[in-house]
């Protein structure tokens, strides 16, 4: 048993056994439960949930619509007991708006790092107009973070540091949601790659990269992307680059199971999306085991707006069930996170001095991972939320 003590948003003191409370503290009484940091989702998409609408709601949603919408999924996802989480790609730059006002106290949540609009290529996982009517004559570029050279690379760079991003998110190869025939091929050149990462560097953000293919996955690790999302067919290769060069894993195994799921379902996704979901999604666990052994280092994200927010701890137990063990996925959301994300020095851990983000479960997890999955309380920043 532990007493945390706690003033105003931090841990101020960390005792042995259960001290007596001094005048005037406040006593919240966790003994039957087993208390841990808050936990951190890398990999996030607060605007949205997908749904077989998703794609007409681009025409008859606005950015209000969006902005309600990803408060709501926020407030969700605090309860669940993540009280960090880094989004990558939304709509509007809504999480950046939303980043203040939760940081101000106007509305419940967790803490976010957003890397607002993502950047891609035309035609490419994260072209917004991909499945449109050639009527609409749409054209994205830099500004709305569609990108088809060195030059257009980092202006799109520069407007996301305009806007107000944490990160830079790059869709380097296919995707599986996007309404376009390919889930694999690699999306940007080197020498794209290459202006994205070094004027990101210039204005003091990182890069994460969306890989499906091993190529696209190459280019970008070689690039110097901070880390991979998915990475469905990683090679050896790619494994042996990541290790040396400190690249992360985001597995988002929840997202690759949900989408193919989904894909059974008839209608359900568009036709060129169905069969990528099928092919792609069942795939994920396997890189996941074979990126642990091989020893990649891992940290933990979801790809919630795929899947549902706040479901997001389903992840912990897939992990778990393909050969990492408990304690280690736990830390890939707390202190591996915290570190990953840069704030391991205010948060990710129950130290004197950290954050005051704490939640609580009833039971072991370690013995049974699933219980992350019904957290039973949680602060963020000293106050109280469930």
């Amino acid at each position: 048993q532990r007493t945390i003590r706690i003033v105003g948003s931090d841990i101020t003191a960390i005792e042995n056994g259960y001290t007596a409370p001094g005048n005037g503290d406040t006593v919240v009484d966790l003994r039957d439960s087993t208390v841990l940091p808050g936990l951190m989702d890398t990999h996030v998409h607060l605007t949205g949930e997908y749904s077989a609408n998703s794609n007409l709601n681009r025409f008859v949603l606005n950015e209000a619509d969006y902005a309600f919408d990803a408060a709501r999924y926020a407030r969700r996802t605090l309860h669940a007991g993540f009280t960090v989480v880094r989004n990558l790609g939304d709509a509007f730059n809504v999480t950046i708006a939303l980043r203040k006002a939760i940081a101000a106290g106007d509305v419940e949540g967790p803490m976010i790092i957003t890397a607002g609009t993502s950047l891609a290529s035309t035609g490419g996982h994260g072209d917004g107009t991909n499945g449109w009517a050639a009527r609409f004559d749409a054209d994205p570029g830099p500004k709305q973070g569609v990108v088809n050279s060195a030059e257009d690379a980092k202006k799109a760079v520069r407007q996301r540091y305009k806007e107000g991003t944490d990160w830079i998110k790059i869709t380097a190869t296919g995707g599986v949601l996007s309404v376009a025939k390919s889930g694999q091929n690699p999306q940007f050149t080197d020498n794209e790659f290459r202006a994205i990462v070094d004027t990101a560097t210039d204005y003091g953000m990182r890069v994460a990269a969306h890989a499906h293919g091993t190529e696209g996955m190459k280019r970008a690790v070689l690039a110097g992307v901070a880390s991979i999302e998915h990475g469905t067919y990683m090679s050896e290769e790619v494994m042996a680059l990541m290790k040396d060069r400190g690249t992360f894993y985001v597995p988002t195994i929840l997202a690759g199971n949900w989408v193919a799921e989904k894909a059974k379902i008839d209608g359900f996704f568009p036709e060129l999306v169905r069969p990528k979901a099928a092919a792609i999604g069942p795939l994920i666990e396997d890189t996941f085991a074979a990126a642990y052994k091989a020893g990649v280092p891992i940290v933990f994200g979801t790809d919630t707006g795929v899947s549902p927010h706040g479901d997001n701890a389903q992840e912990f137990a897939l992990m778990v069930r393909a050969g990492m063990p408990p304690m280690e996925a736990i830390q890939s959301a707390t202190s591996v996170a915290a570190d990953f994300l840069d704030i391991g020095d205010t948060h990710g851990r129950l130290e004197a001095g950290k954050r005051a983000d704490i939640i609580a479960v009833e039971g072991n997890p370690l013995d049974e991972i699933a219980l992350l999955e019904s957290v039973s309380f949680v602060m963020r920043g000293g106050t109280i939320y469930k």
